[in-house]
């Protein structure tokens, strides 16, 4: 399946990487770290931006990772780093499209087919599905999923009343969840310590 095939308007989907984490449990930068001799951001921007018309990566500190992605990719600065949530509030202020796919930068075994996949379910979701996560029995996984923009109405009340856990965001607006099973499971791994590296 490429780009077309999903037949879908232009602009209707764009991918958002959040590359702003500060990396303490790994004790050094997640996104640069070589996953199969390829730093992880750059892995995962090679598969957002096979079926994405535009990847954005939002991040304070893109200096640091210019040198290994692409001219085209696009750059939005992160202002105050106070977690994903916030992160993706910011992003999603500088972005104009129906869907976003938002994906975290240390998932290493990003599966382009199960992504494009799940991208197949979007415009059969009622207009009042504000996301499209996959969700395990211990809760959601939201840095790998697709998310509606109208949802920055509901995502800025959220943060105004100083929440910033995606977890009970999840809970509050209306959400598809996607089942998991061993190759999806396989595929949200993420990195977050040295021994997960291994």
């Amino acid at each position: 399946m490429n780009k077309s095939s999903l037949s879908l308007p232009k602009n209707h989907l764009v991918a958002l990487i959040l590359a702003g984490g500060k990396s303490s449990r790994m004790g050094k930068d997640k996104a640069l770290i070589p996953w199969q001799n390829i730093p992880m951001l750059k892995r995962v921007y090679q598969v957002a931006s096979e079926f994405t018309e535009k990847v954005y990566i939002i991040t304070p500190w893109s200096e640091k990772y210019q040198h290994i992605l692409p001219t085209e990719c696009e750059w939005l600065t992160e202002i105050r780093t106070e977690g994903p949530l916030v992160a993706f509030n910011q992003g999603l202020a500088q972005i104009n499209s129906d869907w976003i796919l938002l994906l975290g930068c240390d998932l290493p075994l990003l599966n382009l087919d199960i992504i494009q996949t799940w991208a197949t379910h979007l415009n059969q979701l009622s207009p009042e599905i504000l996301a499209l996560v996959p969700k395990k029995s211990q809760g959601w996984e939201p840095l790998c999923g697709f998310y509606r923009q109208q949802i920055k109405v509901e995502l800025q009340k959220y943060i105004d009343q100083g929440d910033r856990s995606f977890q009970r965001l999840l809970t509050r607006i209306p959400v598809q969840p996607l089942s998991i099973d061993t190759d999806i499971e396989k595929m949200l791994f993420n990195c977050n310590t040295p021994s997960d590296l291994q």
